[in-house]
């Protein structure tokens, strides 16, 4: 297991972006059906852990570009409707 986690490691089990993997008790686990397997390999969980904070960072980017929508244009000098 990495030890590096996401950056922002969710408090409580969380899966990834659609996937079988989730990130419970502070470790990668893939989930199916039939039962759970603890991810070990450090390349693996390595990749996990990136792609995680590549897709925290992403959802940070669109929250901030929903907030800016939220806010009114500032009015420009000398133009009137």
């Amino acid at each position: 297991m990495s030890s590096r986690a996401p950056s922002s490691p969710p408090a409580r089990s969380e899966r990834l972006a659609r996937s079988p993997i989730v990130w419970r008790g502070g470790q990668w686990w893939l989930v199916t059906g039939s039962g759970s397997v603890l991810a070990t390999d450090p390349t693996f969980t390595g990749e996990l852990d990136r792609f995680a904070a590549a897709m925290a960072a992403a959802d940070q980017a669109v929250a901030d570009l929903r907030s800016q929508q939220d806010v009114p244009p500032a009015p420009r000098p000398g133009w009137q409707r």
